[in-house]
């Protein structure tokens, strides 16, 4: 299983049946404690042999002495999907089915239907992961991706005991999900998230989980980094070098006083076994959710209706902006918190709330910090000049609502937009454009808000070409300056050349959604 960023595993599913030979060593072998040792190797030194690095703890037995019994294995059974089993060459589920089959269950269209009496039931499939218990009266801290389609979940206590628990909630923004046992036995030893101060960088963890099936398996290391964007819109992870392993997500990594840190939920790894780079969900995060989750079951984030990109450096040069960090507003939702406030398309957001933006993620994370009804202080840089943008939250909505036409944005593939026929025009930056005029925006069944410039052809040979424009776009913005006819570009693109500018950044309309692309300029 990999999150969204290739190479990054979701640590922690591992499957049920585990080969002896994988708790097997590599052909290591340690000395017997009884071992005759070389003459004169005592004599030597009183210093131990092998003594911890300078500031390591002697040993890590105490912590785990103490933490262990709140850390327990997620044992979850679930219905692997017939869909899925039939899209695998080969695999047809048993049993009759199809329209000639006796009792079968044919809807019209040749696909099987719901499952009907006397017809076998779907294969199951059985996975591991890890847990911690976070109260005494059985409420239990795992990753979502452990839990989320599970039919039965078993918890395994470190004295082996096992017991029945159920889903309370589960998040799937920030792969975190609370379960409960179900019977009334307790109370259970449980741990705290750290609330105090976290470790720095460089500083002990320990980890404790149930790679591989192996339950109660404690190993250590540092904390490598902070602030690892691994692709995840709402978390800013915790980086370790403590091994983790499949079935070690939903455990949790301590600190030296035996305090949650942090949640695992992924590794990097080339291989499929830990190298060393790990990441867990920061405390002050899986706290908040693990509450909410407790609470009510339900997660409400803040939401100001805009679809934002990173402003890059390259962007930043285009506009005449130096160094400057922060996230662009590519779009506007009709009527939501944005729209309300005056915020607009090509807007620089640099900072919210007096908290200073880099990226994309970083606004993102501080809007869905807010409630619903909060009021937003945003700093943004329109047309070159400072200005203030006060937006009151909204709530954000579901994950799977949001994730529509994500393919349809310049540069990348979507559905390629009809455009008006060639005109004899002189390119600029490799684009023939085009007036937008009312056959052509009939034809394109374009909102009537939407202005601009029609890209009519595009030399492949260009930068345009090569970051994906095509014929149909309609370029909206140039520098911060709205465009209405294709001249409008033409003059943008000649001051950047007097400026000395590199590029000139444009926000491109495509299939109901801008984008914006810092466009090299030629000669």
């Amino acid at each position: 299983m990999t999150t969204k960023k290739t190479g990054y595993l979701l640590g922690a599913v591992a499957g049920a049946g585990v080969m002896a030979a994988a708790v097997a060593g590599a052909g290591m072998r340690l000395p017997s404690a009884h071992a005759e040792l070389p003459a004169g190797l005592i004599k030597a030194s009183t210093t131990p042999i092998f003594a911890p690095p300078p500031g390591a703890p002697m040993s890590f037995a105490d912590i785990f002495e103490r933490v262990s019994p709140a850390v327990v294995s997620i044992n979850v059974t679930s219905r692997v999907d017939p869909e899925a089993l039939r899209q695998i060459p080969g695999f047809r589920l048993p049993g009759p089915s199809g329209p000639s089959a006796p009792g079968g269950d044919d809807d019209g269209d040749g696909q099987p239907g719901p499952l009907q009496r006397g017809q076998p039931r779907p294969p199951t499939q059985q996975s591991a992961g890890s847990g911690f218990f976070i109260s005494a009266d059985g409420y239990i801290v795992t990753n979502n991706h452990v839990v989320e389609n599970a039919e039965t979940i078993k918890v395994v206590l470190k004295d082996e005991t096992e017991l029945e628990a159920e889903i309370v909630g589960r998040d799937e923004a920030t792969d975190l999900a609370v379960i409960k046992i179900k019977s009334r036995r307790g109370p259970f030893p449980f741990v705290n998230f750290e609330g105090a101060g976290k470790p720095r960088v460089g500083d002990w963890v320990i980890t404790v989980g149930n790679p591989f099936g192996l339950g109660g398996t404690a190993t250590a290391g540092i904390v490598s980094a902070y602030g690892r964007d691994i692709g995840e819109t709402f978390v800013d992870y915790i980086q370790i070098d403590a091994p983790i392993n499949r079935g070690n997500s939903g455990g949790p990594t301590f600190d030296v006083y035996g305090r949650v840190i942090g949640v695992n939920t992924a590794i990097f790894s080339p291989s499929g076994g830990s190298v060393g780079i790990g990441f867990a969900i920061p405390a002050e995060v899986a706290d908040n959710v693990t509450k909410q989750l407790i609470g009510g079951g339900k997660i409400q984030r803040g939401y100001i209706g805009a679809t934002i990109q990173n402003f890059t450096p390259e962007m930043a040069e285009a506009q005449g902006l130096s160094e400057q960090k922060g996230a662009i507003v590519a779009d506007i939702s009709a009527g939501g918190p944005s729209a309300r406030a005056g915020l607009q398309i090509g807007d620089v957001v640099t900072s919210v709330n007096g908290a200073n933006i880099k990226s994309s993620s970083e606004l993102t994370r501080q809007v869905a910090r807010v409630r619903a009804g909060d009021m937003l202080h945003l700093n943004v840089i329109r047309e070159g000049k400072a200005r203030m943008v006060d937006i009151k939250s909204g709530v954000r909505p579901s994950e799977k609502d949001l994730l529509a036409a994500n393919d349809n944005t310049p540069g990348g593939a979507g559905r390629t937009a009809p455009g008006a026929a060639a005109g004899a025009k002189a390119p600029v930056l490799g684009m023939s454009l085009g007036a937008l005029d009312d056959t052509t925006r009939n034809r394109l069944n374009l909102p009537a808000e939407v202005r601009g410039a029609l890209v009519e052809a595009v030399d492949q040979a260009s930068d345009a070409g090569a970051k994906g424009l095509r014929r149909g776009d309609i370029l909206t913005l140039a520098n911060g300056r709205p465009l209405v006819v294709p001249s409008d570009f033409a003059a943008v693109v000649d001051a950047a050349k007097k400026a000395g500018r590199t590029s000139v950044l444009v926000g491109v309309y495509r299939n109901g959604r801008t984008a914006f692309l810092p466009i090299k300029v030629s000669g």
